[in-house]
This record gives C-alpha cells, sequence and structure tokens, in this order.
C-alpha cells in the first residue's frame, strides 16, 4: 500500500485529478482508484508516466512500487518475513 498512498500523496501535491491521471495512463479512472487503495497493482510501464506526471525521478518511484510488491508478498508470513527479507537482501549484494 505505500505505492498507492506515494501516489495519491504525490497527486495532491500536484493538484492533478485521478481523472487526469487515469487519462495519462489511458485507464477508466475507477481503476486508478483502486491503484491508490491499494487494491490494484499499477503496471511496471506506468511508471515512467507517473514519475513524468509526478516530476519526481523515475527510479524512485519504480523502487516504492517495486518495494510495495515485495512488502505484499511477505506480508502473511510473520515469522520468517525478515529472515526472508535479508536473505534476498545478501543474495543480491553478492551478486553487485
Amino acid at each position: 500500500m505505500i505505492f498507492g498512498k506515494k501516489i495519491k500523496e504525490l497527486r495532491e501535491e500536484h493538484g492533478l485529478l485521478q481523472r487526469q491521471l487515469s487519462a495519462a495512463l489511458e485507464i477508466d479512472t475507477p481503476m486508478y482508484s483502486k491503484i491508490e487503495r491499494g487494491e490494484r497493482k499499477a503496471k511496471r510501464s506506468q511508471i515512467p508516466i507517473m514519475a513524468k506526471l509526478f516530476e519526481i525521478d523515475e527510479k524512485e518511484l519504480l523502487t516504492i512500487w517495486l518495494a510495495d510488491k515485495v512488502l505484499d508478498t511477505v506480508e502473511n508470513e510473520e515469522e520468517i518475513k525478515s529472515d526472508a527479507i535479508i536473505y534476498a537482501q545478501n543474495k543480491i549484494n553478492s551478486q553487485l
């Protein structure tokens, strides 16, 4: 839900309406609203469009989008989610 919260915050900061964002993303307004509420996931291909509209770095917005997906994946794994994230981080670091 961190991605939805972030894009809502950015949209409001820029004085944009949901219908303006949905038009730019070529989706209907109810679908965009679901993305903000965390009920649907934005597509990766939509991130550059949003970054441009919000005038922020695409990498920053993509990072939040991906982090949100990771958190959703481990959400119900209370006993091991921290260990899984640490393990993944170690794997990522070893590949650098």
